[in-house]
């Protein structure tokens, strides 16, 4: 299992515009890539969420399931448990929502096995 650990920034903002507002801490591992189901950290307290390695804003984005608070220069700590898929291009705002709508059906799906 990885873990990253760092201090939440804001993203571009994309996420919350598509209805998946996500955490973002730096990314250094070059390697990473893709979509995983994830277990956050945050003090005392964890969440499950699809996390997406993106390399081209180095950062590590996860989307926090059941979770409702602000993070903003909290430092939490991003388990990526599972790898559900590759990076995709989309060719529009209603793919790449629902591709989000599925990977968090896959998390929960991880959640509950």
């Amino acid at each position: 299992m990885l873990s990253f650990t760092g201090i939440v920034g804001k993203g571009t903002g994309r996420g919350t515009q598509l209805g998946f507002p996500t955490a973002n801490i730096p990314l250094r591992d070059t390697a990473l890539t893709g979509v995983y189901a994830a277990r956050v950290e945050i003090r005392e307290e964890s969440f499950f969420a699809a996390a997406f390695a993106d390399q081209e804003q180095k950062l590590l984005e996860a989307h926090l399931l059941d979770y409702g608070g602000n993070l903003y220069g909290k430092t939490i700590t991003i388990h990526l448990l599972k790898k559900i898929r590759e990076r995709e291009i989309f060719k529009n705002e209603t793919d790449m929502r629902q591709a989000l709508a599925r990977d968090v059906a896959a998390v929960r799906t991880h959640m509950n096995a």
